[in-house]
């Protein structure tokens, strides 16, 4: 069972640590103000969905230490060392690419490829690039 006394100083330390009002939390974690008010003050107490927000949206919040206490926050994240990455081997131009429609680049969320997915869809695409950052698309 959660201690809702100690639970809310525990949500107190995240909001601090972040340097978010109560109001910008509860923007962050997609709840009303009036939640975060209520569990605050005592009259709430959290519920699971609340919880998950929370660690949905500050990924260094650890669930067991802001159910119970116990373990640390921020979580501290293990350093193991990656194994080595191999060289990718080089990518070959085609000799003759199909042309790009004057159709697909006007209006780019068409279908510019034709290839038989059996009803899959893409839905997202990562681009790593050489200086460690990365560009997320989503669907």
């Amino acid at each position: 069972m959660i201690n809702t006394e100690e639970f809310t100083i525990r949500l107190e330390k995240v909001i601090n640590f972040y340097g978010e009002s109560a109001s910008s939390f509860a923007e962050k974690i997609g709840v009303q103000r009036s939640s975060i008010s209520h569990i605050l003050s005592g009259r709430n107490k959290p519920s699971l969905e609340f919880v998950l927000k929370i660690l949905s949206a500050y990924p260094e919040v650890e669930l067991y230490w802001l159910l119970n206490g116990k373990g640390s926050f921020p979580a501290k994240k293990e350093i193991t060392p990656s194994p080595p990455v191999e060289a990718s081997p080089k990518i070959k131009q085609v000799e003759d690419p199909a042309p790009i429609s004057r159709a697909a680049v006007n209006h780019p969320e068409e279908k510019i490829f034709s290839e038989n997915t059996n009803g899959k869809t893409i839905e997202r695409i990562v681009v790593f690039y050489s200086d460690g950052t990365f560009k997320n698309y989503h669907n």
